[in-house]
C-alpha cells in the first residue's frame, strides 16, 4: 500500500496543502502530481489569462489518467479564502484568476480544465468564434488536413485567425472577435462555415450531430459554440497518454501536419519561451458586415 504523504507550500502569502506529490498521475509520460504542479505553475500565466473571466469545469482524476475521473462544476469543499466563486444558474463555479487557486486544483487531481464561452462579465457577447473540428476516428491522420481548409476558407473571407490542438484528437479554429455579435448571430456564421465545407469536401466533412451516422467524417461542431457551454481551455493538459497540452499553433504547422501529441507537459515549457501566446497575436475583428453580407445571400 502507497505510503500517504503530505506537505505544505507558500504561494502569494497562503499555505497550500499537497498531498501525496509521488503518486504518478501520468504514468507513461513519468508525471507525478509534484512534476504536474510544477507544470502548471509554469502553465499559469497562460492558462489564466484564458480562463479568468469564464465559468470553469474541471475533470478530477483522484488516482492518475487510468483511474475514475469526474467533472466538477461546483467548487470543491472546504473552500479556501483565496479561492473566488463565480455563480451562475445555482452552481457556484470556481473563478480560476490566481495561482494559488491553480495549484489548489492542481493538488484535488482536477487535470483537465474547461472554460465557458460566456463570460463572468457581458456574459451574451463573446469575443471569440470558435470553431470544433471533431474527428469520428479515435486515430485521425486528416486532422490537420481538415484544419487547414477551414483556415484557407476563413483567409478567403479575409479573417486572421488561430488553430489550437484539443489535447486529445480534435482541432479548433479561434477567430478573436470585437463583442459586438451574440451567440445567434455567430451561430448563423458558424452554420454557412460548416455547410459550405461539407458541401466543398463530402469526402471529409460532414454538419450531422449524430456521431453513429458519420461514419469516418470528421465534424464540423459550429453548434458548440455558445452560452453554457465549454471548451478545453487553451493550455490546459488532458488527460492522455502522453499528457498532451491544448496547444495554439502556426499555420504552417498545421500545413506540416504536426502530432497533437508533440505538444505536452515536457515541451510545453519550452516552446511558450520561444514563441509565447500565439493567441495574442492575431487582434479582434469585426465581422458583422461580414455576417450582413452572408444572411443576405442566403
Amino acid at each position: 500500500m502507497p505510503v500517504k504523504t503530505k506537505g505544505t507550500v507558500n504561494i502569494g502569502g497562503y499555505d497550500i496543502s499537497i498531498t501525496n506529490p509521488e503518486k504518478l498521475l501520468w504514468p507513461e509520460a513519468g508525471i507525478t502530481k509534484l512534476v504536474y504542479l510544477e507544470k502548471l505553475a509554469m502553465l499559469a500565466p497562460y492558462l489564466l489569462k484564458h480562463c479568468q473571466d469564464r465559468y470553469l469545469t474541471t475533470i478530477r482524476y483522484p488516482n492518475g489518467i487510468h483511474g475514475k475521473s469526474f467533472y466538477q462544476k461546483n467548487c470543491p469543499e472546504p473552500v479556501p479564502s483565496y479561492v473566488r466563486i463565480a455563480e451562475q444558474g445555482g452552481i457556484h463555479y470556481v473563478h480560476l484568476d490566481s495561482l494559488p487557486t491553480l495549484i489548489w486544483l492542481g493538488n484535488l487531481a482536477c487535470l483537465e480544465f474547461h472554460a465557458s464561452f460566456d463570460r463572468i462579465e457581458q456574459p451574451e457577447r463573446p469575443t471569440e468564434w470558435i470553431l470544433d473540428i471533431d474527428p469520428s476516428l479515435d486515430e485521425e491522420p486528416r486532422i490537420m488536413k481538415a484544419a487547414w481548409l477551414a483556415g484557407e476558407l476563413l483567409r478567403s473571407l479575409g479573417l486572421q485567425s488561430v488553430p489550437k490542438t484539443s489535447g486529445a484528437t480534435g482541432v479548433q479554429i479561434m477567430v478573436p472577435v470585437e463583442p459586438d455579435l451574440t451567440f445567434d448571430e455567430l451561430r448563423l456564421f458558424g452554420q454557412f462555415i460548416g455547410e459550405y465545407l461539407a458541401r466543398a469536401h463530402p469526402d471529409l466533412f460532414t454538419v450531422e450531430r449524430l456521431k453513429k451516422n458519420r461514419g469516418t467524417l470528421i465534424y464540423l461542431d459550429y453548434l458548440q459554440h455558445y452560452q453554457g457551454k465549454t471548451l478545453s481551455a487553451p493550455y490546459t493538459p488532458r488527460a492522455r497518454q502522453a499528457a498532451s497540452v491544448s496547444t495554439p499553433l502556426y499555420w504552417d504547422e498545421v500545413r506540416e501536419g504536426v502530432h497533437p501529441a508533440d505538444f505536452n507537459l515536457h515541451t510545453i515549457g519550452e516552446r511558450l519561451s520561444r514563441h509565447g501566446d500565439l493567441l495574442e497575436r492575431v487582434p479582434a475583428q469585426n465581422i458583422r458586415a461580414l455576417l450582413d453580407f452572408i444572411t443576405r445571400k442566403g
